[in-house]
């Protein structure tokens, strides 16, 4: 088979050679006759040339295409390779290429989307998906921390309230003011009550028990105490029991024992009711009975009702007057108190007249003890020159300090000159003037 078309191919080829140079024959020819022919001129033999070439060229090009159909379908019968001419680049077969792959692009993405749909039965017609139904918990959430939310905002603005409806800034102010020498006493006081009144419900009442020697104060804070909460919380919820002046006789500690219970019953469920703290101020507590102490520490305990809790209970006495007199003239000239102040001195006193008052009574177990130390000559001058203020006199300082001298002193110690008296035989000397 294969020398067949070996021989075909190369009698077909024995064909073309034979018709190229009889072509180039006639055109020797047809030259060697233009010799002897004589032109016309020059541009006719020029243009005849032309004529003849294109005739030439024209009749050679449709030669190669006829033989070239006749190669290409003998090829195509034998299975002889095809000869082909060369491509010509152009830009029409890129533009239909790029054509055809954007065709299938969009026509790709037109499947896609058709997947995509939701293909229903042809029985029934097309049904809505049910609505995914949404929990009422959350809104019951959401509801709920808007209510704790405003609970507690609500909390927080009562709790500035009740402590502005006590006004222990103006308290705080006139406490530094009129007690002289306890500034000391005076912070811690105001801590227990800052600390006490920020909120109403407590688990405990509040108990203060002052202690100090005579003539140091004890009294005149609870009398400025009183006026205070007297302005703010009304007449009837304060208490001022003198105990030498209320019940002196101890046969009747019982009876009285029994009358102050009733009175602060009385006054513990009015103050409930008008949502305010009570002030039961006790002064002269060294010469209590038993009797009353006892019913008093048992109101003051934790089991009792919610309305006993919330009251303040001040305690004045001159108990462990020794302790803090010692204390102080032992103290006075050391280091700590150089450094630290005579504040520190104060502080030092809590535990030991802690110990102290634990063996008299269980009462002042419950008790936040609070010390007031001696006054000093600077001090007792302050108290003469308030009270010949209060009383209308001219402050003349020389008098002054001669009214200071009368008093008794102990020996100096450590640069300080602590009164033997305190300040109560001011108001009796300026009463001599």
């Amino acid at each position: 088979m294969s020398d067949q078309d070996s021989s075909a191919s190369a009698s077909q080829t024995g064909d073309f050679d034979e018709d190229t140079n009889s072509e180039l024959e006639v055109d020797r020819d047809d030259r060697h006759r233009d010799r002897h022919v004589p032109s016309l001129s020059s541009f006719s033999s020029s243009l005849s040339a032309v004529i003849r070439i294109k005739q030439k060229y024209q009749a050679m090009k449709k030669r190669r295409q006829d033989l070239a159909l006749s190669l290409t379908a003998a090829g195509t019968q034998i299975g002889a390779p095809v000869r082909t001419s060369p491509k010509i680049f152009t830009f029409d077969a890129l533009n239909a290429s790029a054509y055809s792959s954007l065709d299938n692009t969009i026509h790709q993405k037109k499947k896609r989307r058709r997947k995509k749909r939701v293909l229903f039965p042809n029985s029934g017609g097309r049904r809505v998906p049910p609505k995914q139904e949404r929990s009422r918990a959350k809104h019951c959430l959401y509801l709920l921390l808007a209510i704790v939310f405003l609970q507690v905002y609500n909390a927080i603005e009562n709790l500035d309230d009740h402590v502005l409806k006590y006004d222990l800034e103006g308290l705080e102010k006139t406490l530094r003011r009129e007690v002289f020498g306890q500034q000391g006493a005076v912070e811690g006081l105001m801590s227990h009550l800052q600390d006490y009144l920020s909120t109403y419900v407590h688990n405990k009442p509040l108990v203060v028990s002052v202690h100090g020697p005579s003539g140091v104060g004890k009294s005149l804070l609870g009398r400025l105490l009183a006026g205070h909460f007297r302005s703010v919380v009304g007449e009837a919820l304060v208490l001022q029991y003198y105990v030498l002046h209320h019940c002196p006789q101890e046969a009747d500690a019982v009876q009285c024992a029994q009358n102050l219970c009733g009175l602060i019953s009385q006054m513990v469920q009015r103050a409930e009711e008008e949502e305010k703290i009570p002030l039961l101020i006790f002064d002269e507590v060294e010469y209590m009975h038993q009797e009353i102490l006892d019913a008093l520490w048992q109101l003051m305990a934790t089991k009792q009702s919610n309305e006993y809790l919330n009251v303040i209970y001040l305690f004045l006495s001159n108990l462990g007057h020794e302790q803090i007199t010692k204390h102080l003239l032992h103290n006075s000239s050391s280091d700590s108190v150089r450094v630290s102040g005579h504040d520190y001195l104060i502080k030092e006193l809590t535990p030991i007249l802690r110990n102290t008052l634990d063996i008299l009574h269980p009462l002042w177990a419950e008790a936040d003890i609070l010390p007031l130390g001696l006054l000093e000559k600077v001090h007792v001058m302050d108290c003469f020159l308030e009270e010949i203020t209060r009383e209308g006199f001219y402050p003349d300082h020389a008098n002054i300090e001669r009214l200071a001298g009368e008093i008794e002193y102990y020996p100096v110690v450590g640069g300080h000159e602590y009164s033997q008296t305190g300040c109560k035989q001011v108001v009796a000397k300026v009463n001599l003037l």
